[in-house]
């Protein structure tokens, strides 16, 4: 396809605040944080939305600071794709209200969608064209100026490591490849907010890799980021904030510290047995044992005192007559008070 083929080519788009990036634009990507007022992100209060029957989204109130990275961490079908829709515009709330840098979305719209952009799970782009050339189509697309083009293109195509790749056709990409063009796509337009909708779900180690370095550099630069995840490792390592989805609700939003703070456990004894224990309930009875999780012969035992448990522990006839293979004492994890939270585990 020729360049003066390509729809941009035949009908321009009016020029947007966020596709030019205003004067503070560097390098193609969002103005540092310094630069900017520190109106919220976004805030949302009440946010919920219904499909027939079903309520996708019920009463999610939260803020995203400006500069801030907040994760949406749930399993799927927890509602945070509805949501990430519901703040980008792309869906309409039954109820509640959005505020994007302070612009409220029922009422000026565009506005607020000048002021975002998307990097969705679902793969878009076109794939007889280039990975540059399809960056450089949504370039034109959202109205980017075509003097500032080349060097935003270069810019989120290096960002996100696809320089060597550029000249490659997308249908040639591998699955983590185009997760990567997704996002440089997305921020071809130096939005002030990125909405990551699931970036690393079934991509290869060194995409993700590539994406993690990616975020990085963004929040290094003041970009204020809402990531969807349904992994603990992504969410605690990039996340300032994390917000636990379960069926559409906020069941708890904080560092991964304040959340942590919120389990009634402390600690964790794994055990390795010979056999599956053949008494559950006396264990379970014991001072101090909190909540029990059985697989097989590998049983977890939550408590605040892991020493006073281990102690009558190993005394508990439940144990007699069968070795203990292995022993260690963890402190609990936010995999741990997920479950704690929710009553399910965040993979199926």
């Amino acid at each position: 396809m020729r360049r003066r083929d390509w729809p941009w080519a035949r009908r321009q788009p009016k020029r947007t605040e966020a596709a030019t990036g205003g004067t503070d634009a560097v390098d193609g990507l969002a103005p540092g944080a310094g630069e900017r007022r520190r109106t919220p992100a976004v805030v949302t209060r009440n946010l919920g939305r219904s499909v027939g029957r079903r309520e996708a989204v019920r009463g999610i109130s939260l803020v995203v600071e400006d500069g801030e990275t907040l994760g949406l961490l749930g399993r799927l079908g927890a509602g945070k794709t509805t949501t990430i829709g519901l703040i980008s515009t792309r869906l309409r709330p039954t109820r509640g209200e959005v505020r994007i840098f302070g612009k409220l979305v029922s009422e000026d719209v565009n506005a607020a969608r000048r002021l975002l952009n998307v990097a969705s799970e679902e793969e878009g782009g076109y794939p007889s064209l280039t990975g540059e050339e399809n960056v450089d189509f949504f370039a034109h697309l959202y109205g980017v100026p075509r003097g500032e083009c080349s060097q935003r293109v270069a810019g989120v195509l290096e960002l996100v490591e696809m320089t060597p790749s550029k000249d490659d056709r997308l249908a040639s990409y591998s699955r983590g490849m185009r997760r990567r063009l997704s996002l440089a796509c997305a921020l071809v337009t130096a939005p002030r907010l990125l909405l990551l909708d699931e970036p690393t779900v079934g991509v290869d180690p060194q995409s993700r890799a590539h994406i993690f370095q990616a975020v990085r550099a963004l929040q290094a630069r003041g970009l204020s980021i809402l990531y969807t995840t349904r992994d603990i490792e992504d969410a605690e390592a990039l996340c300032d904030r994390i917000a636990i989805m379960d069926e559409g609700r906020l069941v708890a939003l904080g560092t991964v510290s304040e959340i942590l703070a919120r389990s009634q456990t402390r600690e964790v004894i794994e055990l390795t047995l010979g056999r599956p224990p053949g008494d559950l309930g006396s264990i379970a009875r014991l001072d101090g044992v909190l909540r029990l999780e059985l697989s097989g012969s590998e049983l977890r035992v939550f408590t605040l005192h892991a020493p006073g448990v281990l102690a009558v522990l190993c005394g508990t006839p439940a144990f007699l007559a069968q070795p203990i293979l292995t022993m260690k004492v963890t402190p609990v994890t936010l995999e741990d008070v997920f479950v704690e939270l929710t009553g399910k585990e965040l993979h199926d």
